[in-house]
């Protein structure tokens, strides 16, 4: 968003409406936001009410720069209220949405939706919240069949890849006993199909990396492995593409998270490794180029340039993310046959996990931490704790 999006021109118009603020969710000094405002998805944009001090409007995932001034103009009417119809449903909704009440606001944005006119402006909006909301509450059922009912309607606007790609991640999750799963991930696949068939500038690159990325799950399900490689060789060509476009290393290493989980898909994680020393080169302060590496060059067995990279990677970090690096760097230690190192890294994972302030803090996290940590020490014959 900020290397295509934010950048635009056609955004300057909007510089003096909002108070622009923007939260690096890792930073200790913002947990107390994330305890107000708890973060269900990365990217999340809020338009926050300055005197209630409470969330508006909620969007979750990239945006074009049109989806951008829609989000901005309803949030506006959303702060200063007043809507009528299904104006005002679809503000009770967004208010619902923006709270994380994922229930409150799935009912209110079904009924925004059945009172909509025929050209509704907001219905793309409308139903990519309600899919997400559905998704968030493990309604699959109804999250596929929502998507499968708007595609038509917005098969040709920006919100297409999302509604597509997410309908059919629902459709993939039901059971393999449920009757309608087969017909539904078919319909949604062939939807999905027809947004990478041709190169779409109304819908941002990386929600079409993940149109690729879902329809390769679809053919891995399917058992179809010459499929779902075709798909993965699909997607890595595109996301090179989109990364030559790239007008400056930030740009450019925006696509090196999707096209280093492309190569390792691929079972071909060497292809990362020039793009992510550029990228280590090029942004010197960034940890997730050592990080990235650390995961490629484990997937090599090359277990010293491993852990050299999230030494590097760890002593940028901060925040949950180390938990991660962290993690990485005990996986390490395990391919390498250190089961004592991975221990002692395990434990050091658990108590950094443990020593985040509220906001950042994962009861679930430190949880499968300890769970992981309890079978290395029963592997290792050592008492539990």
């Amino acid at each position: 968003m900020r290397a295509f999006v934010f950048t635009d021109r056609a955004l300057a118009r909007r510089a003096g409406q909002f108070v622009w603020l923007s939260i690096d969710t890792e930073k200790q000094g913002n947990a107390p936001f994330l305890t107000k405002f708890p973060v269900e998805a990365w990217p999340s944009y809020y338009v926050l009410d300055p005197v209630a001090e409470r969330v508006s409007l909620r969007w979750v995932g990239g945006a074009t720069v049109r989806q951008v001034e829609k989000i901005l103009d309803d949030g506006r009417k959303a702060v200063h209220g007043g809507e009528k119809g299904v104006e005002e449903v679809l503000a009770r909704a967004d208010g619902f949405y923006g709270e994380g009440k994922n229930a409150d606001a799935v009912r209110e944005y079904r009924d925004a939706l059945s009172r909509a006119p025929e050209n509704w402006p907001r219905y793309g909006r409308a139903v990519e919240s309600l899919l997400f909301a559905l998704q968030r509450i493990h309604d699959e059922k109804g999250c596929a069949d929502t998507a499968r009912e708007a595609f038509p309607r917005l098969r040709r606007t920006s919100s297409a890849a999302n509604v597509a790609a997410t309908g059919l991640d629902c459709a993939l999750s039901l059971k393999p006993e449920d009757p309608a799963r087969s017909s539904l991930a078919a319909a949604l696949a062939a939807d999905s199909r027809e947004i990478v068939s041709a190169r779409r500038p109304d819908i941002a690159a990386d929600d079409i990396s993940s149109v690729y990325e879902v329809l390769a799950a679809e053919r891995e399900g399917a058992m179809d492995e010459e499929g779902r490689k075709k798909v993965l060789s699909e997607r890595a060509a595109f996301l090179e593409r989109e990364a030559a476009r790239g007008k400056n290393p930030e740009a450019r290493a925006v696509f090196d998270s999707h096209r280093l989980s492309t190569y390792m898909a691929l079972g071909e994680p060497a292809r990362a490794i020039p793009m992510l020393e550029a990228s280590e080169r090029d942004l010197p302060d960034d940890y997730n180029p050592p990080a990235r590496l650390a995961a490629a060059y484990k997937a090599m067995k090359q277990y010293d340039e491993a852990l050299a990279a999230s030494d590097r990677a760890l002593g940028k970090a901060y925040g949950p993310r180390k938990v991660g690096i962290l993690q990485t760097r005990a996986d390490i230690f395990t391919a390498r046959g250190d089961a004592q190192a991975a221990r002692k890294t395990m434990e050091e994972t658990a108590r950094y996990a443990e020593s985040l302030p509220p906001g950042q803090r994962s009861d679930s996290t430190i949880a499968t931490l300890k769970k992981k940590l309890e079978a290395m020490k029963s592997a290792a014959g050592q008492p539990g704790t």
